[in-house]
């Protein structure tokens, strides 16, 4: 993860950041996305935690320019299609969705979801945020080998669901 993701995951604002500062926006998030208190909790508890793997050496100043709260964007999105049964995959701060997503088209297309077509998976990245060219060439298998994989699977979303 970039540290400009991790920045926007955490919702750390500009100017001087210290490690302490660090701790504090990833006990927050952990708070605010905990499992136990969100059905998307365990997917959003990944990148969470890698936005803080990320970040937990950093010190130094940090500039909000173009900065989103991609915590919330991720989250609104994921807990709008949990417990539809599809394979979600968190790759980086984007999130893809396979498996039987025909009958939850026009769900998936309300939660800002897109469809890539050469990938066969709909994708959801947060607000401003844009794709680098190069990475529509790019299969599956590459992106989860650039940016890291985190999947949830239907067992730990029926869980979610009961919660």
């Amino acid at each position: 993860m970039s540290l400009r993701d991790a920045f926007n995951v955490l919702d750390i604002q500009s100017g001087k950041i210290t490690s302490e500062d660090i701790k504090q926006a990833y006990r927050k998030a952990a708070q605010k996305y905990h499992p136990d208190r969100n059905p998307a909790g365990l997917d959003m508890m990944k990148m969470v935690n890698a936005a803080y793997e990320t970040l937990r050496d950093f010190e130094g100043e940090v500039f909000a320019e173009g900065r989103t709260n991609y915590g919330e964007s991720v989250n609104v999105a994921l807990n709008s299609i949990i417990g539809l049964g599809l394979d979600i995959e968190v790759c980086g701060t984007w999130v893809w969705v396979t498996g039987n997503t025909k009958p939850h088209k026009d769900i998936l297309k309300a939660a800002n979801f897109k469809w890539a077509h050469k990938k066969a998976a709909w994708y959801f990245r947060p607000e401003g945020q844009k794709a680098r060219r190069h990475h529509k060439s790019w299969s599956m298998d590459k992106i989860r080998e650039s940016y890291g994989s985190k999947s949830i699977n239907d067992k730990n979303q029926a869980q979610l669901q009961t919660v």
